[in-house]
């Protein structure tokens, strides 16, 4: 049953404190502008629980957010180097700002993209946490950039921050776009060699490209409250 009511003036909650409201608008970088381009390697089939969290995923408003675009059978090194090279040759895109990575079996929360958006002006490439598949799996956050020399080696997941790191996966992150256009392709490689000089090299091309951007003075960060599940189509579990 409703409840009898006498009405007075009320200018909203986001009026009440309009100093708040300003502060969680520019968080949300709503106002800036946030086209992005999505892009995905894949090997022709994805699942539909995977498909199912991207249709969910909050694009911000009135905001040019295209995708994905999909390289279907490539080598991973090959498709993101394929697929961002027709986008900065592309003219249609030179106003756009960045590029989101999503991987075929990688499950983002729903507002995983706005978060991503929050830090993206102090960081280069900000990413969502997600874990090696398996019991043992491990977060996918290398490198802490405040230990010398620089190195690659797994750092423990800080709940609920940003953390900043020296290379991550691609599952769910967001670049900025500039970053690949001040930078030689091909920006992704799929690295197993070795020099006497220089010693063994194998990498996969994540942390190829993170080695390069880093020589060039970017930044990177995990944001740790952006959970991503990783999809194992074969056990139906997501890690």
């Amino acid at each position: 049953m409703a409840k009898a009511q006498i009405v007075t003036i009320d200018s909203g909650r986001h009026n009440a404190d309009l100093q708040a409201t300003a502060e969680r608008l520019s968080r949300s970088k709503t106002y800036q502008n946030l086209s992005t381009i999505i892009i995905c390697p894949t090997r022709g089939q994805i699942h539909a629980k995977v498909v199912q969290s991207w249709m969910s995923l909050i694009r911000p408003m009135n905001q040019a957010v295209i995708g994905p675009m999909f390289a279907i059978g490539l080598e991973v090194g090959d498709a993101y180097n394929q697929m961002i090279q027709g986008i900065i040759s592309n003219p249609g895109f030179d106003n756009y700002q960045y590029i989101l990575t999503i991987e075929e079996d990688n499950i983002p929360p729903p507002d995983g993209l706005m978060k991503l958006y929050e830090n993206i002006d102090k960081y280069d490439v900000v990413g969502g946490i997600y874990f090696t598949k398996g019991p043992e799996g491990q977060p996918m956050i290398y490198g802490n950039p405040n230990v010398l020399p620089k190195n690659f080696i797994p750092q423990p997941a800080i709940p609920e921050t940003i953390q900043p790191c020296n290379g991550m996966g691609m599952g769910f992150h967001l670049f900025k776009l500039k970053m690949f256009r001040e930078m030689p392709a091909p920006w992704f490689k799929t690295l197993q060699e070795y020099n006497p000089q220089t010693g063994s090299k194998c990498y996969t091309q994540d942390l190829y490209f993170y080695e390069q951007a880093a020589f060039k003075g970017y930044r990177f960060a995990c944001d740790t409250r952006c959970k991503v599940g990783h999809y194992d189509i074969n056990e139906d579990i997501i890690w």
